[in-house]
């Protein structure tokens, strides 16, 4: 069968919370909510209020890691100030899974790329994960969804470079564009077989910009909002939001897809696919 992707295109808290619970998998054990805090001046990210109903439905912890690059989330006591400072810890649990080391090493054996993801010591404490996923362009990935999060939004800072360097950390900023697109599918398979797939995927199509979360600077958003889609398969999911974003008439979609395919976007789903994790065809249900 092919897995169901749950779609509305009502955009609020509570129409987040109405699909979940559509969806009808229930998170079990001590449930990690995985989010993107928000770089410092960042306008676009959804604000912790926006999630709040449904991290308090599955009484999850909030869950981040620190970046491999220059910021504002770059090191635990900067990123902690920064939640504070974005009304999260306010409102949430809170943990930063690589606050200290020693990182944990998670096995990829059928990976194309890289063979190991390094994520912080703390998911170990979780028995589940909830990923709150911002669908957006980004400037290297070309697009920002469920994949990305499982993925560089899981691993630590130093497992950060090591996918954006296909395995050599080194080469953060200059390895092989596609093979870091191809690592980030092998990491992201890591963290489904880690919590044996019990995680769901929410990801919200709204403030569209090309840009990511993680910069200061963004542009502003191109293309009009779409809606909330839910589902238990990554790829399903992402690959829904990759096909509303073409079927739709915005004149600011073409700047979007410019931005999707300039960075080769697609690859990513395709080689999460080809790993067996996820499904490229879908059910997709407008609720």
């Amino acid at each position: 069968m092919k897995p169901t992707v749950y779609f509305s295109r009502t955009i609020t808290p509570e129409k987040v919370l109405e699909l979940y619970r559509l969806l009808g998998k229930e998170l079990a054990g001590k449930v990690a909510v995985k989010v993107h805090s928000g770089e410092k001046g960042n306008q676009n990210f959804l604000q912790p209020s926006f999630w709040k109903p449904i991290i308090d439905y599955v009484g999850g912890t909030v869950v981040e890691c620190n970046t491999a690059y220059e910021g504002e989330r770059n090191t635990t006591e900067k990123h902690l100030r920064l939640f504070e400072e974005h009304g999260w810890t306010s409102q949430f649990p809170v943990e930063l899974l690589d606050a200290e080391g020693p990182d944990v090493k998670l096995a990829i054996p059928n990976g194309k790329v890289i063979r190991e993801n390094y994520v912080g010591k703390g998911i170990a404490h979780y028995d589940a994960m909830l990923v709150l996923s911002h669908f957006k362009g980004h400037p290297m990935g070309g697009y920002g969804g469920a994949i990305k999060q499982l993925s560089i939004g899981v691993a630590s800072s130093y497992g950060k470079a090591y996918i954006h360097g296909a395995g050599e950390p080194g080469k953060i900023w200059t390895a092989d564009h596609d093979l870091f697109l191809e690592s980030m599918a092998d990491a992201a398979s890591s963290v489904v077989e880690y919590f044996k797939g019990n995680l769901v995927y929410v990801n919200v199509m709204k403030n569209m910009s090309v840009d990511c979360d993680c910069c200061a600077v963004a542009e502003d958003p191109c293309m009009g909002d779409i809606g909330v889609l839910v589902s238990d398969d990554p790829v399903a999911i992402d690959q829904a939001c990759l096909d509303l974003v073409y079927a739709s008439n915005d004149p600011g979609r073409d700047h979007l897809i410019e931005r999707i395919e300039s960075r080769h976007g697609v690859l990513t789903v395709e080689a999460a696919a080809a790993l067996g994790y996820g499904s490229r065809e879908y059910e997709l249900k407008e609720v």
